[in-house]
């Protein structure tokens, strides 16, 4: 799909409701630049805007952060919903948050009516009350610029954003936010249809359900549930119950209510009823993380778990799970399933029944609350992290072995999926040459077309003419405009010896070739975690010190080669980039990073110091950032690098990256990690097309010597004195200190 939308960005937005979730939202749209008025009902006593003034400064408290800088919250303005409202007349985007009562809803929503621009859109993020009621009484002109948009907690962190379009909402509207939404805050957004609890809380929901029942009826431990659904499934390691105490056993256990009464229709609505002892739970106070104690209960350094039947927290017990910690260890997704679907005894009994329950209720829900089973794949990996969904787990099962075990099981099979095998059809997904295919019932294979703004890596490869190059840990690939794009496919894309020299072959291959520029990316979870100090550890062990010092020096002829390069090097961050990852990127010509990338270098928090420039550099970079060259100005920058470096210290954000120093000012932070190799793309052409100048080398550094280096041991030796670091991260710190202030240099010195 085209990345052209003729949509312009939104300046103003206003929230209505300033609780848990309405403020976070509101944070989120201040990380995007936004201004945001933050609106809640007047307090009873005192400052009539005590909620929402209360509200931001929890924010500033909250982990994890909803700012990605505390510089973000400025973007907020306060008010209350009596006083205040008629400033909402500024908002090109109105978002209601308030309490989930309809009627509240729809008193509110005609007030906004009343006070709202006329061009302003108008939505509200109920999680299950009907979205065309509760603008039911306003204007035709009103309820045209109306819609849900439905956002998962925390706002910041979770990709998906269900939008629910009613009846009489403007395409061009969903469009407008879709496109917002995708671009501007990050989101993956699935268009929902007005159905109770949507996509992702109706499947997740019950999902939860079914799992609680193992523990209440089947005799299956918290610890026990806990591993059989979650990573080993392609789940989030909070699994059931931890995802349980996050959310708040009250929450869960309204919303289970409330949802089955709102499914008279739903033929399995008694699996979304709470069983009784998450009722005797809330009874008794055991609500979760927020009281502390819920199906887990931390004590001390000590975790326990809940006793179902005298409601008390104990040890755990070791889990009876038969071959399950091997059948973990499985590295390929679809054959731990095969192993984990197949296995004996209580392990496969739990998989096989738990699988088919959800998977026999998401293909129920079809056409019901969505279209095709994508969409309830897409909001479930997005809106609980999921890696795969319902669907993609049949199909890594088997498609027509799981639609067997169902018949067997005497499940209900809709009219749709015996069409589908009675066609021939036999996988939800099918690959083909020009990308991913999803079945569409009545319709058959659609293809599954990307954003094109939205390019993967592993789309690039797909097409083998584009691989340039190959090497062991290393790919060369022509990304499209005559930029290449090196991916290293090293174990959690650590930068091994082999990454190191495949970086350097391939910024000599394009500045010696056709080519604009580099863009070194990759589709990870993460950019890079650094050195592979294993490997390190193997050169020391069989070379010694030499061999070590060697790959060193051949890891700073990498980052000096990155750095001077005659042609523009950017570099796509997600995820961490760490150590030599940050010492890498602050070499590259431009980065553009993920608002989730997470930048430092670690190296003291593994006892050594950083040893590919990266001091250097940040040496160098305090002398650039001083006023004037002056050793009283310059050293503030440089006990600011080191105080960073010295604790370890790793940015929460891309932005704050940018204010610690790691990243520059013109990096480009772009807030949807999936646009970031398209962008990097662009980055580079216009470095190239403006007429790329590299970089002069440094003949000079500032050393501000022996007086900058007795403030950083004094610093350290604080921390040590008040048990933040041990006496080792004090040595350590004096040495990095040595490093950075020239050795045994006495006083500031140009060298």
């Amino acid at each position: 799909m085209s990345a052209k939308s003729g949509f312009l960005p939104f300046r103003k937005a206003a929230v209505l409701g300033a609780g848990v979730m309405g403020a976070q939202i509101a944070a989120h749209l201040a990380n995007a630049g936004l201004e945001v008025l933050l609106l809640d009902i007047p307090a009873p006593k005192g400052t009539r805007n005590a909620f929402a003034a209360g509200a931001l400064k929890m924010m500033g408290k909250m982990k994890p952060a909803p700012f990605a800088s505390k510089k973000a919250a400025s973007r907020i303005a306060i008010g209350n919903l009596e006083d205040d409202l008629h400033r909402i007349g500024e908002a090109e985007w109105v978002i209601e948050v308030v309490k989930e009562n309809l009627d509240i809803k729809k008193a509110l929503m005609a007030k906004v009516q009343a006070n709202c621009h006329p061009d302003a859109i108008i939505s509200t993020n109920t999680s299950g009350l009907p979205i065309a009621e509760i603008a039911g009484d306003c204007d035709p002109q009103f309820r045209r610029r109306f819609l849900g948009t439905h956002f998962f907690n925390p706002p910041r962190y979770l990709k998906l954003l269900e939008i629910i379009p009613t009846p009489d909402t403007d395409p061009h509207i969903v469009a407008q936010i879709q496109w917002f939404g995708r671009v501007h805050l990050g989101k993956s957004i699935v268009i929902a249809k007005d159905t109770p609890n949507f996509i992702a809380n109706r499947i997740g929901t019950y999902a939860m359900m079914q799992a609680f029942r193992y523990f209440t009826e089947k005799g299956y431990t918290v610890e026990e549930v806990d591993a059989l659904t979650g990573p080993v499934v392609g789940n989030a390691k909070s699994a059931t119950f931890r995802t349980a105490d996050v959310v708040g056993l009250d929450t869960l256990l309204y919303v289970a209510e409330n949802l089955y009464h709102a499914i008279p229709g739903d033929e399995s609505r008694d699996g979304q009823l709470a069983p009784p002892l998450l009722k005797k739970m809330v009874e008794n106070g055991l609500l979760g993380a927020k009281v502390k104690a819920g199906f887990y209960k931390k004590v001390g350094k000590d975790i326990l778990s809940l006793n179902p039947e005298s409601l008390q927290h104990e040890a755990p017990q070791a889990m009876n799970l038969g071959d399950f910690d091997s059948i973990k260890k499985i590295p390929n997704m679809a054959e731990r399933l095969q192993a984990l679907y197949n296995a004996p005894g209580r392990p496969g009994d739990f998989t096989r029944e738990y699988l088919l329950d959800l998977m026999g209720y998401c293909v129920r829900r079809i056409p019901e609350i969505a279209d095709r089973p994508v969409e309830i794949d897409r909001a479930l990996c997005w809106g609980f992290a999921r890696e795969v969904g319902p669907f993609q787990i049949w199909d890594m099962l088997g498609y027509q072995r799981v639609l067997g075990d169902m018949r067997k099981a005497g499940m209900t099979i809709p009219a749709w999926l015996e069409e589908m095998d009675g066609a021939g059809h036999h996988a939800f997904y099918e690959k083909r040459a020009s990308g991913w295919a999803v079945y569409h019932p009545g319709k058959g294979y659609v293809a599954d077309e990307a954003f094109a703004d939205q390019p993967t890596v592993a789309g690039f490869k797909a097409d083998a003419d584009r691989v340039v190059h190959q090497r062991a840990e290393g790919k060369l690939i022509d990304i499209g405009d005559d930029v290449l794009l090196f991916e290293f496919g090293s174990k959690a894309n650590t930068l091994s010896r082999d990454v190191v020299e495949g970086i350097i072959e391939a910024v000599q291959m394009v500045e010696n070739g056709p080519w604009k520029g580099l863009v070194i990316g990759n589709d990870g979870r993460n950019f890079t975690v650094g050195a592979n100090l294993g490997e390190a550890a193997m050169v020391l062990k069989e070379g010694g010190f030499d061999k070590l010092e060697a790959m060193t020096r051949k890891f700073q002829e990498m980052v000096q080669t990155v750095r001077y390069a005659r042609k523009p090097v950017v570099a796509a961050i997600q995820g961490m980039a760490l150590g030599g990852g940050c010492e890498l990127s602050m070499a590259c010509s431009n980065v553009v990073a993920a608002l989730e990338s997470y930048i430092g270098l670690t190296e003291l928090g593994v006892g050594l110091i950083p040893a590919g420039t990266g001091s250097m550099h940040l040496a160098w970079k305090a002398a650039e950032l001083a006023a004037n060259p002056f050793p009283s100005e310059i050293q503030p920058f440089l006990i600011k690098f080191f105080e960073s470096m010295a604790t370890a210290r790793v940015s929460t954000s891309a932005v704050e990256a940018i204010e610690m120093g790691y990243l520059d000012p013109d990096a480009v932070v772009v807030m949807n990690a999936d646009r970031r190799i398209y962008v990097a793309r662009e980055e580079v052409l216009r470095l190239a097309n403006r007429g790329f100048v590299p970089r002069s080398r440094r003949n000079s550094i500032m050393i501000l010597g022996q007086p900058a280096k007795a403030v950083m041991e004094s610093a350290a030796y604080q921390m040590m004195q008040g048990h933040f670091a041990s006496p080792y991260d004090r040595h350590l710190a004096s040495q990095l200190a040595w490093v950075m202030c020239g050795g045994d240099i006495t006083g500031p010195t140009e060298v």
